[in-house]
């Protein structure tokens, strides 16, 4: 029951400043510092569920290295009736994504996938339930489903970063907000990401990925961040 609930919201989206109300969160230029962490524990219904971390790291020309990590569980004591890993490694060049790796455990079941930036088009190899392994391809400039980067607002096609199949998604503009992250409350912009699930996403004011929810089968899942991504863990 639970795996159609949580397959939208775990395909790892977020973004930058914001100039004026209606921006999209990466037109404020957001660039996330060599070292910088965000660390989301996850809610269902009010109890703990997991972890969703992501690590940056820069080499000597700049490239941005981002290593994102879920790990979801839910259970009766010992027993697990729902796991989910994701574990995925995106390369930036400036805004463009030039490779990304990603293994998902779901199911029970494994899947792989891989892209990579040649001559102007962005390479999947891929893997679905629906079609197997299969290869396939998109314009280069666009975004994977792993919220940190953000996306602009109106009608998408995201890369989505369990299988490498088409994600047709529309973002909107919600409004500025209080939340809870940081161990405090903190002001951030909503998003709303519509896709197969709605999505709520929360940027603060440095553009950092803040927050998250969702509701699916009766169930409320919320991402709370756990410390400040540059100043460290809150008191």
């Amino acid at each position: 029951m639970l795996r159609a609930v949580f397959a939208a919201s775990l395909l790892g989206l977020a973004g930058p400043a914001f100039a004026r109300e209606g921006d999209g969160p990466r037109e404020a230029g957001y660039r996330p510092a060599d070292g910088e962490r965000i660390v989301f524990d996850v809610y269902r219904e009010g109890s703990e569920f997991g972890v969703h971390e992501l690590q940056f790291s820069r080499d000597g020309d700049g490239d941005l290295t981002v290593e994102i990590a879920i790990r979801l569980r839910a259970g009766f004591g010992p027993i697990t009736v729902f796991r989910y890993e994701h574990d995925s490694t995106e390369v930036w060049r400036e805004e463009d994504l030039v490779s990304l790796a990603a293994r998902t455990l779901k199911d029970g079941e494994v899947y792989e996938i891989s892209a990579a930036l040649h001559e102007g088009a962005l390479r999947v190899e891929g893997e679905s339930p629906q079609q197997g392994a299969f290869e396939t391809s998109y314009p280069g400039g666009t975004l994977p489903s792993s919220h940190w980067h953000g996306y602009p607002a109106g009608t998408l096609t995201l890369l989505n970063t369990e299988f490498g199949t088409p994600l047709e998604a529309v973002v909107d503009y919600v409004g500025r907000e209080e939340i809870e992250a940081d161990g405090t409350t903190i002001p951030a912009h909503r998003y709303r990401l519509s896709s197969s699930l709605e999505l709520d996403l929360w940027y603060d004011e440095t553009g950092r990925w803040a927050g998250c929810a969702f509701r699916a089968r009766g169930q409320d899942i919320r991402y709370v961040r756990r410390f400040d991504p540059v100043e460290g863990p809150s008191s």
